[in-house]
């Protein structure tokens, strides 16, 4: 029964028991009418405190002899001035998150390339209608699409998070902030381009990639800050909804609106309908999970254009009784905040250094890795492997582990610890390749009984860690018992070696990921254009987004259609 109806229960039995037996529910009808009618106003906090124990109606009638008129000053919720005030007025003059940002902007660049490779992924790509070029439109990497900046913000969107390879941010709420790049880049070179051409978009700015730094670093904080003690998949909602109100923020300050037009687009972001995670669990698992972030991207975009074509906002979005995002989508409960917006987020941000694996399992696959070399080591192999005992935080045991549960897609396998681990201990390696339907692995018995095989085990103490602002470890333990009895000592692995903590020694393989990435699709000589000016702060950051954004066209691919 709906919160709704049972207010609407409450309310009619109160008045039951009011009224003498012998008035007869027709009769009644006005009294409760002239009840409400004749009741004093009450006040917001006095109609939240009360509201489950009057109807829908009635709170509708009390709040409209409270609330302003339409035309009257209506001020908005503090959490989205909050976030207007960060991206118009709080300069980021730390180096470190620049420093950051660039491994991350490279990182992801390079994970969107590497998804061309998969057909599921590119059938989505390209203009709406076939064969549409929008003059000075977004140029997508990798293709030879030139798209408006809506599509344009999903096909990069949809692209980066294919594979589930870039950035990672762990908290309450789990995520990917690197997905905003779909909506910055979009965006920035559709400006770029249109105000060369004679335009005057954001009154005629000329974006350079230090300005996509900075706005990365600004959507990281607010995707990050709003996740860190907020958990939205605890009320069945996906994360990618930190995507859309993050991408918002930063695009409409990138199209010239002002402070107030921003708060009224952000607005609009939590107005919007939000994404469910059925598509991410069994028995639902399916790619969408891999385009989710490319849909928050383009409906970012399209949002902040409607304010900029001077479209108002919902003020009170997020605390309005009965309509508002905490009611209806959030048990009533208000957002809680560890700390003011800043650059904590890019400083302390996760890469996906070493397997495209969901960041959870990262340091359970990095485990499988050591223990698969010691058993080669004895001269034993997996097939020799009775039991593992997988110690880890709540996080994971919530999202992926699933032991016992089918592998029917990509999209399953990809976010099953049992699995991963398997095919390492197995086969001594872990790519995207292996989670696609047909593949060596995906076909494997012994992969598939092995994953049968590991039991994943709440460990209160990593838990905590994950969450301890100043850990933020993902902590895994596996322990191995063989079928001769032999009980191999327990490999754990705290830190990934895309954490803050093991930042420097993962730069060099970051590097090697993101050249990995770009050699299918570039000559050498041009792999090593873009090698090299990746690792040039400078002349980087000094350049042009659109001439940057032209060095990864590539007219004929042969992996888009």
């Amino acid at each position: 029964m709906s919160a709704v109806n049972r207010g609407l229960r409450q309310a009619t039995k109160s008045l039951h028991t009011r009224l003498p037996q012998r008035i007869s529910q027709r009769s009644a009808l006005p009294l409760l009418s002239s009840t409400f009618k004749t009741a004093a106003p009450l006040t917001p906090a006095a109609l939240h405190a009360r509201r489950s124990n009057f109807s829908t109606m009635a709170s509708l009638q009390s709040a409209a002899t409270t609330a302003p008129s339409p035309a009257g000053h209506k001020g908005y919720d503090p959490e989205i001035q909050d976030i207007a005030d960060y991206v118009h007025n709080k300069p980021i003059d730390s180096e470190l998150a620049f420093d950051t940002a660039r491994w991350v902007f490279l990182d992801t660049l390079g994970c969107g390339l590497e998804g061309l490779q998969f057909k599921e992924c590119t059938k989505l790509l390209g203009p709406i209608v076939p064969g549409t070029v929008v003059p000075n439109g977004t140029k997508v990497p990798g293709t030879p699409y030139q798209l408006d900046p809506v599509n344009g913000a999903f096909n990069i969107g949809a692209m980066i998070r294919w594979l589930d390879y870039n950035d990672c941010w762990l908290a309450a709420e789990w995520g990917h902030p690197s997905d905003n790049l779909g909506a910055i880049l979009a965006v920035a070179d559709w400006i770029t381009r249109t105000n060369k051409a004679g335009g005057n978009l954001a009154g005629g700015k000329i974006f350079t990639i230090r300005d996509v730094l900075e706005a990365m670093i600004k959507a990281h904080e607010i995707q990050g800050c709003l996740a860190l003690l907020n958990s939205f998949n605890k009320v069945g909602l996906d994360h990618v909804v930190l995507v859309k109100v993050a991408s918002t923020a930063v695009v409409s300050k990138m199209l010239g609106l002002n402070e107030k037009q921003t708060a009224d687009a952000i607005t609009q972001a939590w107005v919007d309908g939000q994404s469910l995670r059925t598509y991410r669990h069994t028995p639902n698992t399916m790619s969408r999970k891999s385009w989710a972030a490319g849909d928050a991207c383009q409906r970012a975009v399209n949002l902040a254009l409607k304010v900029l074509k001077g479209e108002s906002g919902v003020p009170t979005v997020l605390s309005a009784p009965v309509w508002g995002f905490y009611d209806v989508l959030f048990k009533g409960k208000k957002f809680e905040f560890q700390r003011p917006y800043g650059s904590y987020v890019m400083e302390n941000v996760l890469f996906k250094v070493s397997y495209p694996a969901e960041f959870h399992s990262q340091t359970a696959v990095e485990a499988s890795e050591k223990i698969h070399a010691q058993l080669k080591a004895m001269g034993k192999s997996a097939a020799d492997i009775k039991e593992i005992t997988c110690r880890t935080h709540e996080a994971c045991v919530r999202i992926i582990d699933k032991q016992f549960k089918p592998m029917d897609n990509f999209a399953d396998r990809d976010h099953c610890i049992q699995y991963m681990c398997s095919v390492m201990l197995v086969f001594g390696r872990l790519t995207a390749n292996d989670y696609v339907d047909g593949s060596e692995a995906a076909t494997s018995p012994l992969v598939e009984s092995l994953r049968k095989k590991i039991k994943c085990v709440e460990d209160p103490q990593f838990t905590a860690d994950y969450h301890d602002p100043a850990l933020r470890t993902i902590s895994n333990g596996l322990t191995v018992e063989l079928n001769d009895g032999t009980v191999l000592p327990e490999v754990v692995i705290e830190a990934p070696l895309g954490h803050r903590l093991r930042r420097e020694e993962a730069k060099p393989v970051i590097m090697a990921k993101y050249k990995r990435h770009l050699e299918p699709h570039y000559s050498a000589e041009k792999v090593q254009e873009l090698l090299e000016l990746g690792q040039n702060p400078k002349k980087l950051e000094a350049m042009e987004v659109d001439q940057y954004v032209d060095l990864y066209v590539s007219e004929n691919s042969k992996f888009v259609n």
